[in-house]
């Protein structure tokens, strides 16, 4: 089976109280990352995804890990290298 290796980028951002907070990153329905933020809401990450698969969609998500005092933002996603195209959080792997 052809699969194609795409490169994702994208901006995080988080506010944040308390605890810090610990998000999680799925691609589809796969655990793909848990980050614990550290930082003040003056910084942002840069998120790297780095996916081979098969030419088809895949849903990219972030979500905050109970309990919080956060809110997380994902930006400006973007492919930096192969065959993708992403629109809404959804990555298409072309062949």
């Amino acid at each position: 089976m052809e699969t194609g290796f795409v490169k994702v980028l994208c901006d995080v951002h988080c506010r944040w109280e308390g605890l810090p907070p610990t998000y999680r990153l799925y691609v589809n329905d796969e655990l793909f990352a848990e980050r614990t933020w550290i930082w003040d809401d003056t910084y942002y990450l840069e998120e790297c995804l780095q996916i081979q698969g098969p030419p088809g969609e895949y849903d990219i998500t972030h979500e905050l890990v109970e309990p919080h005092l956060a809110q997380i933002t994902v930006d400006n996603f973007r492919v930096e290298l192969g065959q993708g195209v992403i629109k809404n959080n959804k990555l298409r792997i072309r062949a």
